[in-house]
């Protein structure tokens, strides 16, 4: 039902010395840091986890909370739990022995002692569509029709270019030179003029909605509203929202359209372009924003990753 509040899972039950502990604890966090429930909650199933651990069913004992215990702890659960709630785990400990200090059970300053899980900014793979996903979404289009040949074209730009939405949105008429095949793109957010080569693909999809979808309108724009007001130009909110229903037509589990913009980038390196031409179509920068990229390009990879340890050669 709709109205119905989720309710989270129970912790393990503990002695009553390690829940007089964290009631406690959680009456700090209440009324001194001023914390949300939901935070609460976080912070009170770590520290009870740890304590249970710790002491068992016996009484909890301040003066035994050494460093290796926390290191421990810590450790054991970087292996069960994804890197970001071993960041909320370590996060918990930390505050309940500043707690302690507070409470002044604790004489030495132990939070140092709470490893820092690692985070490295380029650790997850950027999301993409597999070539059976991209099939899916390109017969989410009706093209059959004036609105589904415009979608479908807008959606290529993004797929194909790596355009962002409102690069698409801004697209103009002239901004194609049909006899060279380039794609001439305006100071955008890189604050800079681009052009790109304009594959088939996509100048046939741009040729068949120029010809038979876009209305009779004098503004130069290349999308326009085919909607009320009919021939005004298409705003960055028309094309997110053509996405977005395609998406959802094809059953993909996407909403938003920069998992098109990182496929175009993901397809260009798996097909052998350098980094430093995947910057260039997708104007970053720095190369080390691109270097993201670098993983999807798995048959490279394979050839100068290290066995994994025990593996046989």
């Amino acid at each position: 039902m709709g109205g119905e509040t989720r309710l989270r899972p129970r912790s393990p039950p503990s002695s009553p010395s390690i829940e007089a502990m964290v009631a406690r604890f959680d009456t700090y966090l209440r009324d001194v840091c001023g914390l949300a429930d939901a935070t609460r909650w976080y912070r009170r199933r770590y520290v009870r986890a740890f304590l249970a651990g710790q002491f068992g069913d016996g009484p909890v004992t301040v003066g035994r909370i050494a460093p290796d215990a926390l290191i421990r702890f810590v450790t054991e659960q970087a292996h069960l739990q994804r890197p970001g709630s071993v960041g909320v785990l370590a996060y918990s400990l930390r505050s309940f022995l500043r707690f302690l200090q507070f409470e002044g059970e604790l004489p030495a300053d132990l939070t140092g002692a709470v490893p820092t899980p690692p985070h490295w900014s380029l650790a997850p793979l950027p999301p993409s569509l597999s070539a059976a996903e991209l099939a899916r979404l390109w017969g989410a289009f009706d093209r059959a029709t004036a609105l589904g040949r415009r979608d479908y074209a807008m959606a290529r730009c993004l797929a194909d270019l790596g355009l962002r939405c409102q690069e698409v949105a801004a697209l103009r008429l002239d901004d194609i030179d049909w006899r060279t095949g380039v794609l001439h793109l305006r100071p955008g957010k890189s604050r800079q003029a681009a052009q790109l080569p304009l594959p088939a693909p996509t100048g046939a999809a741009l040729a068949d909605y120029l010809r038979h979808g876009r209305p009779t309108t004098p503004s130069r724009a290349l999308f326009v509203q085919h909607r009320a007001p009919v021939g005004e130009v298409a705003a960055k909110t028309t094309v997110r929202g053509a996405i977005r229903r395609a998406f959802a037509r094809a059953g993909l589990p996407w909403s938003g359209t920069h998992i098109l913009r990182h496929t175009a980038a993901a397809r260009m390196v798996q097909g052998g372009s350098s980094l430093k031409l995947v910057a260039d179509v997708l104007r970053h920068r720095s190369i080390d924003t691109t270097a993201i990229y670098a993983k999807v390009d798995l048959p490279n990879l394979s050839r100068v990753a290290l066995p994994w340890p025990g593996r046989s050669l």
